[in-house]
């Protein structure tokens, strides 16, 4: 059985202001993975949450969306009792970087999230205060509900997943990799009618995110804003990187995240 993790992609830029421009630039290299991949630049990618527990363990990733919220995985399976957000992270292992550690005061799973088929597999957390904005924190653009995306659109994803096959540990410096959004059709090749309308692929040319990935970002680039389009949600269970990876399609699920912002 496929086991779970996360990715990140490249989108077509939103029209919501303030959202998606690092102010530190990210450097990608097209041809690097997160296994055995790249070291991201500290603070060029500002939306990149780490969910950890409260002794500090990293779990899954995620993405702010603005200074409340953050959309995550719902197979990740935060707890507001057990679990924080960090923001502002870099190197997990660093005890003098300057991050904000965010209880959450509200986990909102959609209604039809199904653990077995892993359809609708997202969740918002509403921070217990806001986030302070700025250089390292800031967040993603959201693809908007009408997006259409071309096939081979190049993408990015960042997280601190597993970054060997051979080992279970977790990288300790965020990582970034690039990759192809592919269609349906093909994505449907690998994985059959597990596939829905509510899910999009990318990846299967080389590049892979790993376990301790999921949840976090998959983005697009237009011109200098940056928009969400995927969440990892899972692929297989041992990252082959000819094997593209399952991602929950954000621009279906914009009206719902829409409507549960709105509502505070």
């Amino acid at each position: 059985m496929a086991l779970l993790w996360a990715v990140t992609c490249l989108a077509l830029a939103s029209t919501v202001s303030g959202c998606g421009v690092p102010l530190i630039s990210p450097s990608v290299q097209y041809s690097e993975r997160i296994i055995n991949g790249q070291n991201a630049v500290s603070g060029s990618w500002p939306w990149q949450v780490s969910l950890q527990t409260r002794s500090g363990s990293h779990f899954c990733g995620g993405s702010l969306i603005n200074e409340n919220w953050v959309v995550t995985a719902a197979h990740c399976e935060f707890s507001p009792y057990s679990h924080v957000i960090v923001l502002g992270e870099y190197n997990l292992n660093s005890q003098t970087e300057s991050v904000q550690v965010k209880t959450v005061s509200k986990a909102v799973t959609h209604p039809n999230w199904n653990s077995y088929t892993l359809n609708n597999d997202i969740t918002l957390l509403k921070l217990s205060s806001p986030a302070q904005l700025g250089s390292r924190v800031s967040p993603v653009c959201l693809a908007a509900a009408n997006l259409v995306l071309s096939n081979s659109l190049q993408c990015v994803t960042t997280g601190w997943g597993r970054t060997s096959t051979t080992s279970n540990a977790l990288a300790s410096r965020l990582q970034q990799v690039s990759l192809p959004l592919i269609s349906q059709s093909q994505c449907q090749q690998y994985w059959g009618t597990r596939i829905t309308s509510s899910m999009l692929c990318a990846g299967g040319a080389g590049a892979s995110s790993c376990q301790g990935d999921s949840g976090g970002p998959l983005v697009y680039q237009n011109g200098n804003a940056w928009t969400l389009i995927g969440i990892v949600s899972w692929g297989s269970s041992n990252c082959n990187v000819r094997t593209p990876a399952v991602y929950t399609r954000v621009s279906h699920f914009r009206n719902w995240i829409d409507q549960i912002v709105a509502q505070g």
